[in-house]
C-alpha cells in the first residue's frame, strides 16, 4: 500500500503522466489511493492484477489517452469509460466480459481496442458498438462469436482484424469493402466457405497477413490452401466460386459442430475468492 502511494504522490507532485501499475496484486482500485484524481495521466497500465471492476470514476482520467487492463478478472464495465474523450488504446483482454455497456461505442478517437480473451458474442455489443469509426486495430479473438454484425464496414479505416478462436461459421461479406485491411486473423473457427467479396482485398502481399487454418473448409477451399494463400484469393474471385458459394449459401447446410469445451476457459473458471 505504501508503495502505491508514493507513486501516485510522485505522479501528483512531479505531473509524471506515465503509471505502470502491472503485476502488483491490486484487486481493487481503492487499493491505490489517490489515483482516480490525477487528472494529468495519459498512460496507466494496471495489466496482470486481480481487478475485478472499473470504478466509474475512472471517467474523470479526461486525459488518458492509454488504458491497458490486460489479465485481470473484470465482469463489468462503467458506462463513463466511453467519456474517455482523447483514449487512442484500450486493452480489456483476457478477462470476463460477457457484455460491454450500453454506448460503448462513444470513443471518438479510439484506434487500438483490445478485447481478445473474453466471454463475447455478437449479443454481447451495444448499437453504437461500429459508431468507433476510428479505430485501425480491433482484436476479438478468443470469444464466443458464431456470426458478425455486417455494420464492420463503418470501421473502414481497419488496418488489423482478429477474429481468431471465435465459433463463427460464417463471416459478413461487408469485410470485403474495408480496403486499408493487412491483416486478418480467422483460424480456429467453423468456417466452410469464404464470401467472394473478401477477394476485393489484397492480403496476399509480403506486409500482409491472412491466417485461416483450423476451419473445417469445403474441399475446393481447402486444396486452394494448401497450395497457398494467393491461390485462394485468385480461386474466390472466379465465376466458378461465385456459383459453388450461391449454391452453398441457397443449400443451408448445417454448421459444424463446435470443437472445443468453452466452460474450460480462463475466463469461465470460477473465482476461488470471489464470495470472501
Amino acid at each position: 500500500m505504501s508503495k502505491l502511494k508514493k507513486i501516485v504522490d510522485e505522479s501528483r507532485e512531479n505531473k509524471i503522466k506515465v503509471i505502470d501499475l502491472s503485476d502488483r496484486g491490486i484487486q481493487n482500485l481503492n487499493e491505490v489511493p489517490g489515483l482516480m484524481l490525477l487528472e494529468h495521466l495519459t498512460h496507466l497500465t494496471m495489466s496482470h492484477n486481480k481487478l475485478a471492476a472499473v470504478p466509474p470514476s475512472i471517467g474523470e482520467l479526461v486525459n488518458l489517452q492509454l488504458l491497458n487492463l490486460f489479465n485481470n478478472t473484470i465482469e463489468e464495465l462503467p458506462t463513463s469509460l466511453s467519456g474517455l474523450q482523447k483514449l487512442k488504446t484500450l486493452n480489456l483482454g483476457m478477462n470476463r466480459l460477457n457484455h460491454l455497456p450500453r454506448g460503448f461505442g462513444a470513443f471518438p478517437n479510439l484506434e487500438m481496442l483490445d478485447l481478445s480473451y473474453n466471454n463475447l458474442s455478437e449479443q454481447s455489443l451495444p448499437s453504437n458498438f461500429f459508431f468507433i469509426t476510428t479505430l485501425r486495430t480491433l482484436y476479438l479473438s478468443d470469444n464466443d462469436f458464431e456470426t458478425f454484425p455486417a455494420e464492420i464496414q463503418k470501421l473502414n479505416l481497419l488496418q488489423i482484424l482478429a477474429l481468431r478462436d471465435n465459433d463463427l461459421i460464417s463471416i459478413p461479406k461487408e469485410i470485403g469493402t474495408l480496403d486499408k485491411l493487412k491483416e486478418l486473423h480467422i483460424q480456429g473457427n467453423r468456417l466452410t466457405v469464404l464470401p467472394p467479396e473478401l477477394g476485393n482485398l489484397d492480403l496476399t502481399g509480403p506486409k500482409n497477413v491472412f491466417k485461416a487454418d483450423r476451419n473445417p473448409w469445403v474441399h475446393p477451399i481447402q486444396e486452394q490452401f494448401q497450395l497457398g494463400v494467393s491461390h485462394v484469393f485468385e480461386y474466390i474471385r472466379t465465376e466458378t466460386y461465385k456459383y459453388l458459394y450461391g449454391r452453398h449459401i441457397t443449400a443451408d447446410p448445417a454448421p459444424p459442430p463446435k470443437k472445443d469445451d468453452k466452460a474450460k476457459k480462463v475466463s469461465r473458471k470460477p473465482l476461488h475468492n470471489k464470495n470472501k
